[in-house]
């Protein structure tokens, strides 16, 4: 009997996939939806150098995994569902405070306070999958989710880009309060609490400190967060400086969102391939393919860029961008399967610290593709190249928990 026969009460599996898919994706849609609004914001708050509008994307990812440090135990002691419904509202009440601010610095606050309560419906997501899959089982699931979010990124930029030409860039808040309440309303009257009272762990500071080293201690779970966090970092660095290389190097900011939504979109079937492939092949030997893979890609246009002819450039760009894309799709969901394997007895606690780690590492290794950042691809590719390069190595020590 799987962990989710257990649980008498349950969803079916294709609404407990879109249902989790669609939570998690409140980070996609708060990142992707904003890009097209990047060129605005800057001009309107930040005309002197505009550039820093990209901080909007780094500012949220930096609050998210902020959140994720109390979110996880939050969940373990009262429950997954409050602590996803409670981060909601936080989520949507900065949203809203965000469109009255007229400052880039008040909107980085509000952005950072709105990915803290994004925190809340991501993390304790992955939560909930574990009290219910584990092992090949889990990555499985994870990969499903991956693939119906992919769907979000694939339209945010459109969905944005037309926002902002009826509204301005504050509608797009506006559009994250929307979909926040009608995945909360879906969350709160279908899905049954995962976490029964029985199983709760209490807010216990001494008890937390010792749960975060057990998931510090434990070797399988250390390399596949420290593999995840470059994962992250090459997709942070890909998409906070993606609309400024469209824009600036190929002339094409006005179809940028077409583009984006059909990078986004091919790359799901990465995922839902990994969904097929996973529970025969194995986690590690298909991070390995994909970190390898990403690494050559990454050397061989960065060697290549200055010879290329400039009506090859584009479709080259575009096949790296698809690849780091690809690389989270196939990796991301396969390695919380792993670091999650052995926290089952603390799911929560292991989620926080894991997607903590992940995203504030990720979001501190982009940081250079964005600071470097001259218009072109190449900081954006040598960054990708050193972090896969890293990645690499790391991989080569994974295992999956006995």
């Amino acid at each position: 009997m799987t962990l989710a026969e257990a649980h008498p009460r349950r969803l079916g599996q294709a609404e407990f996939v879109a249902l989790m898919a669609m939570t998690a994706a409140t980070i996609a849609f708060s990142i992707d939806a904003m890009l097209p609004a990047l060129p605005r914001m800057g001009a309107d708050l930040s005309p002197a150098d505009p550039e820093r509008a990209q901080l909007v994307v780094l500012a949220f990812v930096i609050g998210t995994g902020l959140g994720t440090f109390v979110a996880g135990p939050l969940s373990d002691a009262f429950g997954r569902k409050p602590v996803m419904i409670g981060g909601a509202v936080i989520y949507s009440l900065s949203a809203a405070a965000a469109t009255w601010l007229d400052t880039l610095d008040g909107v980085l606050v509000a952005r950072v306070v709105q990915g803290i309560g994004a925190s809340g419906p991501r993390v304790v997501a992955m939560a909930m999958i574990r009290d219910l899959y584990m092992g090949r089982g889990m990555a499985r699931i994870l990969s499903l989710t991956m693939t119906v979010f992919t769907l979000v990124p694939a339209i945010a930029p459109l969905i944005g880009a037309g926002i902002i030409a009826v509204s301005g860039w504050q509608g797009v808040f506006w559009a994250f309060v929307v979909f926040s309440a009608a995945t909360s309303l879906w969350l709160g009257l279908r899905q049954p609490e995962t976490l029964p009272p029985t199983r709760r762990r209490p807010l216990d500071l001494a008890k937390m400190r010792a749960a975060v080293a057990e998931v510090l201690r434990h070797a399988v779970v250390r390399r596949a967060m420290l593999v995840q966090t470059l994962v992250f970092g090459i997709l942070f660095s890909t998409i906070a400086s993606v609309q400024s290389i469209y824009a600036a190097t190929f002339d094409a900011a006005e179809t940028f969102p077409l583009w984006f939504g059909g990078v986004a979109l091919v790359s799901g079937s990465v995922a839902l391939l990994n969904a097929s492939i996973v529970e025969r092949l194995g986690m590690v030997p298909i991070i390995r393919v994909g970190v390898c893979a990403h690494l050559l890609l990454s050397v061989a246009l960065l060697a290549g860029w200055s010879a290329l002819p400039e009506a090859t450039r584009f479709p080259s760009y575009l096949v790296w961008q698809f690849a780091s894309f690809a690389l989270a799709g196939l990796a991301i969901g396969n390695l919380n399967a792993i670091a999650m394997a052995p926290m089952g007895h603390l799911a929560g606690m292991a989620s926080s610290v894991i997607s903590a780690t992940a995203t504030i590492l990720g979001a501190l290794w982009a940081y250079p593709a964005i600071l470097l950042g001259d218009g072109t691809p190449v900081p954006q590719v040598a960054v990708g190249a050193v972090l896969s390069g890293v990645a690499v190595v790391l991989a080569a020590r994974l295992r999956e928990a006995a």
